[in-house]
């Protein structure tokens, strides 16, 4: 019977505690994580306006910077000679010393109707488009802004006077300028912090992205085309970054527009290394606690184990293993409870034992006299017909048969109760044939009275594969008892014209062994089915013991089997003999089979 299984008491303290620990540690990740994220994002949306408002004052910074400039070389005598010229050429060549003294990165002059007459460039020289630019944006003094050849400029423009400004003649104006390149935008993310870029008309003119990066900000699905200055997050190269938009179209002729980036890199991980420091405290927490909680579980369930240990035992039939001494009160209470409850039923076992065996000897008193005193009795009157000297030979001779006849009874009775008498004790195994022992077993019911007008068969098909280890002379006794019994039971049959068989069938598997005896009797009466194999039960039998069935059954569990009753009704009765074949040592020798056996 297998043990039902369960949760150890040990188990059921520790995991709640393995299980809270781990369950506050993931909430606490969790809540951190949400808290820190939140406050990283307020923290870089504050950056982010913080960088803009720094690219802002910079700008401001450059443009008045370019605004001083212009009025100091608008001031210039030698530059108000030059443009008194009004030639072209000589205009080009006089301006090259004044861009060199500016140092801007763009410087061009205009006549007093707004066309360019000379523009230089620092690194290219200036294209026909960038001086028709330049003459478009000279109408309007409020951009600050031009785009040409994908070169974006930030300008300014102050008007040349001969004389004052109010009452003077307009010369020309002066433009001055610095490109918005990657260089200028470092300067400004490392004073901002911030990566930034400048978007003209869906094109990037500069950033401080790689390029990689750059196309993925213009396709970022949060942004959509729209450059708003309300935060987003979008990801770039698989980094997570809040952007915001400025949109400086008001400054320029196109569409232009500032986008600075924060990226979430230090938030995320100084995320990681509170959560690590989480990680690592609710995992110190998880083994200090279950450490703990083991030790304490240790103490309240090691009396505990020691007292199932102890039931356990008891089951067995060990009544001597000892009981814990130690432990919580409750423990000791239960084992000074269980310690009382096993010397009562120790006391109350000896009683029933003392009954069942004065009752057993009691029945078997009861059925062994019957039984004797009827065998005496054909002994003690047989013997005084014999002293009579009238008797003929023929006479003699059939007292003699019954005389041995009762020897016999006697002597079956006899080998009965010391067989019944050994059951339990060890038993000498060999390898046997069984269709060997079957034949001797069926050999000997033959001579039996029982058997007379039976016909026994026995089937078993190759002899060599019927070998198990078996004490052959106790298997021999169980198959003759139900051979026996199977032929007393065809003899109860009214039905005088009716053959009266019995087979015998031995069927066999790896591990096991069968011999299924049927008859054709009337079958087994139904008032002893229940009890069929307990001692001294007869099945109404005129003479028996009772005691066939039982040790069949008892020999058969001594090899590992059992006898048992497959079916019974009238005209088929079965009853199967099983044991185990065991193993058998390459060296042990197996009879051989008789040729020749008859087995009908």
């Amino acid at each position: 019977m297998h043990e039902k299984q369960g949760v150890r008491t040990r188990v059921m303290l520790v995991a709640p505690l393995v299980l809270v620990i781990a369950t506050v540690t993931a909430a606490s990740l969790l809540i951190v994580r949400d808290r820190m994220r939140l406050q990283f994002s307020d923290n870089l949306s504050a950056d982010l306006t913080h960088s803009v408002e720094t690219f802002q004052n910079l700008e401001g910074q450059r443009r008045a910077a370019l605004q001083r400039e212009n009025a100091l070389l608008a001031d210039l005598p030698s530059l108000k000679a030059l443009m008194t010229t009004n030639d072209q050429r000589t205009i080009e060549d006089g301006a090259v010393e004044f861009w060199k003294v500016s140092g801007n990165d763009l410087f061009a002059l205009a006549n007093a109707d707004g066309r360019v007459v000379a523009a230089y460039t620092a690194g290219v020289a200036a294209t026909p488009k960038l001086r028709s630019d330049l003459e478009a944006l000279m109408a309007n003094p409020a951009k600050h802004y031009v785009v040409s050849n994908d070169r974006l400029f930030e300008y300014s423009v102050r008007p040349l006077y001969f004389g004052s400004e109010s009452s003077g003649t307009l010369l020309g104006y002066v433009v001055s300028g610095y490109a918005i390149n990657r260089n200028f935008l470092m300067q400004v993310s490392q004073a901002s912090d911030a990566e930034a870029t400048f978007v003209v008309d869906g094109k990037v003119v500069a950033s401080t992205l790689t390029p990689a990066r750059q196309n993925d900000l213009l396709n970022a699905r949060e942004l959509a085309g729209q450059w708003n200055s309300k935060p987003a997050t979008i990801s770039l190269g698989g980094e997570r970054y809040l952007v915001t938009g400025q949109n400086l179209s008001s400054d320029a002729e196109v569409r232009l527009h500032l986008v600075v980036l924060k990226s979430f890199r230090q938030a995320e991980q100084a995320t990681r290394e509170i959560n690590r420091l989480v990680s690592i405290v609710g995992l110190l927490a998880l083994i200090v606690g279950a450490s703990l909680m083991l030790m304490l579980s240790g103490m309240v369930t090691r009396p505990l184990e020691l007292l199932v240990g102890s039931v356990r035992a008891f089951g067995r039939g060990d009544s001597g293993y000892s009981l814990p001494e130690n432990g919580t009160l409750e423990v000791r209470e239960l084992s000074a409870a269980f310690a009382r409850m096993r010397k009562q039923i120790q006391e109350t076992n000896r009683a029933l034992l003392e009954a069942e065996r004065l009752a057993t000897i009691g029945r078997m008193a009861s059925s062994v006299s019957h039984d004797l005193r009827h065998y005496l009795a054909a002994v003690y009157a047989n013997a005084e017909f014999l002293a009579s000297s009238r008797l003929s030979e023929s006479e003699r001779d059939e007292l003699f048969t019954e005389i041995r006849l009762a020897v016999q009874g006697t002597t079956d009775l006899i080998d009965s109760l010391l067989i019944f008498s050994r059951t339990g004790t060890a038993v000498q195994r060999a390898p046997e044939l069984m269709s060997l022992v079957l034949e001797r077993a069926i050999t000997l019911v033959r001579a039996h009275p029982d058997a007379e007008r039976v016909t026994l068969r026995a089937q078993y098909g190759n002899p060599s594969e019927t070998v198990a280890v078996v004490d052959a002379r106790q298997i021999e006794r169980a198959l003759y008892n139900l051979l026996l019994n199977a032929c007393q039971s065809v003899r109860r049959e009214r039905d005088g014209s009716k053959e009266r068989t019995v087979t015998a069938e031995i069927t066999s598997t790896s591990r096991e062994l069968a011999v299924t005896i049927t008859d054709n009797g009337p079958g087994v009466p139904e008032a002893v089915r229940s009890n069929l194999f307990e001692p001294f039960v007869s099945e109404g039998k005129q003479s028996g013991t009772g005691l066939g069935l039982t040790l069949a059954h008892c020999i058969a569990q001594e090899h590992g089997g059992s006898v048992r009753l497959v079916m019974s009704r009238p005209g088929e009765t079965v009853f199967m003999l099983s044991v185990m074949r065991g193993a058998i040592d390459g060296s042990a020798r197996i009879p051989e089979h008789p040729i020749g056996t008859v087995t009908g």
